[in-house]
């Protein structure tokens, strides 16, 4: 079973938070946005399938652990959107339902530094809308799981740039 790689710190909950659907609507782009949290996990995937194939098994396995953790946010934030009152579609602007998420936003790319390079940036857009959504949003409970998952994603960045730096090494 492959290991999340996320800090070890717990994620609090979203039990109790008071329904709220200007804020299930803000948590949409995070969680099926063009570089949400479901995007990331497809191209994490997508992307192990290659660094397998270039024989670089520890960054295939250290994709895979970002995706892992990538689905476990793109899980909270699923639940933390029913909880607020919307049904968590894979659509950017709920309630409307419009902007469903396409596999298109996927980066399909082959090259393997072109493919770290867009995961750093994808991971620093992340990064930059949880700042967002934390600044916007006023339920403290909502906050503090949203800053607990942009550490997350911090960490992946500093990962990526590591890997970055073995595949450059080898270039």
């Amino acid at each position: 079973m492959v290991k999340p790689i996320a800090l070890s710190l717990p994620y609090p909950t979203g039990e109790g938070v008071e329904k709220n659907l200007l804020t299930a609507s803000k948590l949409s782009i995070l969680y099926a946005g063009k570089h949400g949290e479901l995007n990331a996990t497809l191209q994490y995937v997508y992307q192990s399938f290659f660094f397998n194939k270039f024989n670089e098994e520890e960054i295939a396995s250290t994709l895979m652990g970002i995706a892992v953790a990538e689905m476990e946010h793109l899980e909270i934030l699923g639940e933390l959107i029913l909880e607020l009152g919307q049904s968590p579609v894979y659509a950017e602007c709920l309630p409307y339902r419009c902007n469903f998420y396409s596999s298109s936003n996927v980066s399909y790319c082959t090259n393997a530094e072109k493919m770290l390079l867009d995961d750093i940036a994808g991971e620093m857009l992340a990064v930059s809308d949880y700042e967002k959504a934390i600044s916007d949003i006023d339920d403290e409970k909502v906050q503090a799981i949203l800053l607990r998952i942009k550490l997350d994603e911090e960490l992946h960045i500093k990962v990526l740039k590591d890997a970055l730096s073995k595949v450059s090494k080898k270039s």
